[in-house]
């Protein structure tokens, strides 16, 4: 039943606190005393990727903001006051676009469909395709091209990280943040690090982006 399973969340929620308070009485004196995350984490709203728990990470280790395929765009307040909040207020020193393999966002835009409400949303990863059209059109597998827009958005979205002028600020002042791009494999578990080249990245982009 429904309400069973609303009732069970508190249920759980008292089982975790007496097991955070059994390992540490002072846990929650602490957590509430303020955070300082190292990390800003942008994923997937996907239900099947926590943030938390698949960094193996505590809470107050890491700031979070999640949306559908991991978008980072320009005109989303939402996620550009996270980014400014996290970097210039919270000071994290590495920013995280995780993607999933398996992400139905990005599924969507790979389909010539109208979604309603998601086609202004989608239209972000289908640029990301438009942009790497000769490459992913030259896979001939279906689920290895679709893999591979996975990868390809996560890398788009850092470099829209990249352009924000808090990150170039900050970085120009601090030497941090560094920009990640990270995809997590839903049939394993695994975190994969995409190797993105941060310091060329901007490089490249202030020679268009650059914040004076």
């Amino acid at each position: 039943m429904p309400t069973e399973r609303y009732r069970e969340v508190f249920e759980n929620n008292k089982k975790w606190v007496e097991s955070k308070l059994n390992s540490d009485k002072e846990f929650f004196e602490k957590l509430s005393a303020g955070q300082t995350p190292d990390f800003l984490y942008i994923g997937c709203a996907d239900s099947r990727v926590p943030a938390n728990e698949i960094m193996g990470l505590e809470p107050g280790d890491v700031f979070v903001h999640r949306n559908v395929a991991n978008v980072v765009e320009n005109t989303d307040l939402n996620c550009q006051s996270v980014i400014e909040y996290a970097v210039a207020h919270l000071g994290v020193k590495h920013v995280v676009v995780c993607g999933h393999y398996g992400c139905g966002g990005v599924k969507a835009a790979m389909q010539q469909a109208d979604l309603g409400l998601l086609n202004g949303w989608l239209r972000n990863i289908r640029d990301v395709y438009r942009l790497h059209s000769d490459e992913l059109e030259a896979i001939e597998d279906e689920d290895a091209r679709y893999n591979r827009l996975v990868e390809l958005n996560v890398q788009e979205q850092c470099i829209n990280v990249i352009k924000t002028a808090v990150v170039q600020k900050a970085y120009g002042k601090k030497g941090f943040p560094t920009v990640h791009g990270w995809v997590y494999d839903l049939k394993n578990g695994y975190l994969v690090d995409l190797d993105i080249d941060f310091d060329k990245i901007l490089k490249d982009i202030q020679k268009i982006y650059t914040i004076a």
